[in-house]
């Protein structure tokens, strides 16, 4: 397990990467939101990369991002979001009974599930991903103005817009 000093060493590390604050927090919103998505285990980490890959987003925060919704609040934020789901599709939530596990009860159940479930999490995941690219880019700043160097390099970036090369 890490120790706080090596907690704050990595948070460093990160929040002193040589990108534009905007590149960094969108790689970390893009892993966030994916974090949201219904539990397939090592789905996550697979599409952050995969994602962080493709809209060129930085790969360390993305993934980052896609560990935040961890296994003790995954069942909240599922039962949230279906219900969420549930109620913009109209549609009463049903329970989930699985005293008995039988393969054809519960694909039907499955299948009845999964609009409300997938539109739940996708608007949760949204927003969510809006509030951490908003934190993670004012943490960067914040962070940055601390180095005289590191001050100089985000405001030139701000700037231009871009990543200096």
């Amino acid at each position: 397990m890490l120790s706080k000093e090596q907690l704050k060493k990595k948070f460093a590390e990160i929040m002193s990467l040589d990108a534009h604050p905007g590149h960094i927090s969108a790689g970390f919103a893009a892993g966030v939101f994916i974090s949201f998505t219904p539990p397939i285990p090592g789905l996550h980490t697979g599409l952050a990369l995969a994602i962080s890959f493709l809209f060129r987003l930085n790969k360390l925060t993305c993934i980052t991002g896609s560990w935040i919704n961890s296994p003790l609040t995954i069942v909240p934020s599922m039962i949230l979001s279906y219900k969420l789901g549930a109620a913009l599709l109209g549609v009463p939530p049903k329970n989930l009974d699985l005293s008995r596990l039988e393969w054809e009860p519960l694909k039907v159940l499955l299948v009845e599930h999964s609009k409300p479930l997938l539109l739940g999490c996708s608007i949760i995941g949204f927003v969510a991903a809006m509030l951490a690219y908003g934190l993670c880019y004012w943490l960067i700043i914040v962070f940055r103005r601390k180095d005289a160097a590191l001050a100089e390099i985000t405001r030139e970036m701000e700037v231009v817009g871009e990543e200096l090369e």
